[in-house]
């Protein structure tokens, strides 16, 4: 089993929803899922399990969550698998679901147990034929490449004035504000939020300064409690965080200074809370995907490095996670982004050049993330991972990440 979630954005850069794409087998190591055995158990629904395995609020506490389905599994039973709301969950169709009448009335009794629906990879010439289908739509998701939004815009407001149209496949920031200065679409898809930075130079803002002191600080293999405490007296958004995770752990304590508060955490813990507390907020002007992407590839990283064999760089795989969208986050190039500051010269090397002993885990969490399951399947085959393994790995990072927000 391997899974991912990938965001879909208004055009404020809100996270509205996520697509959950799964994969039940590796494809490449099992061929007879791509003939004949396609459809065994095709009744069961990987993204359903998945939800239900965790909970729908530890993948997102309030967007919905779009579930690829075939043309087979929509007659699966659906309702009795979903542990989650009805109402949460999107079912992602594509052309294989044909407009005829058993497909058309499948969906008509889903919608009325709260399902919503999305389709995708239909093309222009497939519009008037589907037309059965795509009035039953809540969304539609099309390659903004293939189609000429302008054109669209006045076809679905004219035939379907309730479907919401999704851009998918935007592949830069440049892409992006054109196709929402054009309007027309309500969602947005692609990895335009995380595309690397690989020209100019902004100036970076003191409170940002300021927190990479303190990152710093506490990357030096034997910091001092106290200077740490001096810079995070700085800013008031760390001293309440810390004054909230110091309270949450130990109620009856009076704390006395940010110094006493930053002695009882102690070192270890004091360094993994300004870590993650510290993105955040390094990211506060950035979209909140931006941040989560952050911190999810620094503890899928830190949870693979066993698996890569790499177990006894545990921590310096979790700062290349950290790190890896430092670009984005300070609007620098990345090698001089990471000149600011103090990481081994194994991260900087997987990070700027994709180079050295911790490349190819770095490239995986890519892979992995995009939902390249083809890529993924090679990788496995090659180094004999466990599916299994990865599996577990990326959804324990899932609920740390949930975690970090639970008060």
């Amino acid at each position: 089993m391997l899974a991912t979630l990938i965001p879909l954005f208004d055009e404020n850069m809100s996270v509205k929803a996520y697509s959950l794409f799964t994969q039940k087998a590796n494809y490449l190591a099992n061929p007879i899922y791509l003939g004949t055995g396609f459809n065994d158990g095709a009744g069961h629904i990987t993204g359903l399990e998945v939800i239900n395995s965790m909970g729908i609020e530890t993948l997102t506490s309030d967007s919905d969550i779009f579930v690829p389905v075939t043309n087979v599994s929509l007659f699966s039973d659906i309702d009795a698998q979903c542990d989650a709301p009805s109402n949460r969950i999107c079912i992602l169709i594509d052309k294989s679901v044909r407009p005829e009448d058993m497909y058309v009335n499948r969906i008509n009794e889903l919608k009325e147990m709260g399902f919503k629906f999305a389709i995708r990879k239909l093309m222009v010439p497939d519009f008037e034929p589907y037309r059965s289908i795509l009035k039953l739509m809540d969304y539609i998701m099309l390659d903004h490449k293939k189609i000429v939004i302008e054109k669209a815009r006045i076809y679905f407001t004219k035939v379907y004035p309730d479907i919401k149209l999704i851009a998918g496949n935007i592949e830069n920031q440049e892409i992006f504000d054109g196709l929402k200065e054009r309007g027309g679409y309500q969602l947005y898809e692609g990895e335009f939020y995380r595309v690397p930075i690989t020209r100019g130079s902004k100036e970076v803002a003191p409170v940002k300064i300021n927190y990479i002191d303190l990152l710093n600080t506490v990357n030096n293999p034997d910091f001092d409690l106290t200077d740490a405490a001096d810079i995070i007296q700085r800013d008031t958004a760390l001293v309440i965080s810390l004054l909230e995770m110091v309270n949450h752990m130990a109620i009856n304590s009076e704390i006395t200074s940010i110094r006493h508060a930053a002695a009882m955490l102690g070192q270890r813990e004091l360094k993994k809370w300004i870590t993650t507390a510290v993105t955040k907020q390094l990211c506060d002007d950035k979209p909140s995907e931006v941040a989560r992407v952050s911190l999810l590839r620094a503890k899928f990283a830190e949870n693979l490095a066993p698996i890569f064999e790499l177990a006894g760089q545990k921590q310096e795989l979790f700062m290349m996670g950290l790190f890896s969208v430092l670009d984005v986050i300070l609007d620098k190039p990345m090698a001089e982004a990471l000149q600011m500051l103090k990481v081994s010269k194994s991260v900087s090397r997987a990070l700027i050049d994709r180079e050295g002993p911790f490349a190819e885990l770095f490239d995986f969490i890519l892979q992995y993330e995009s939902a390249n399951w083809t890529e993924i399947d090679r990788l496995m085959i090659l180094k004999e991972f466990d599916a299994d393994a990865v599996y577990a790995a990326y959804i324990d990072t899932l609920k740390w990440y949930r975690e970090l927000f639970i008060k």
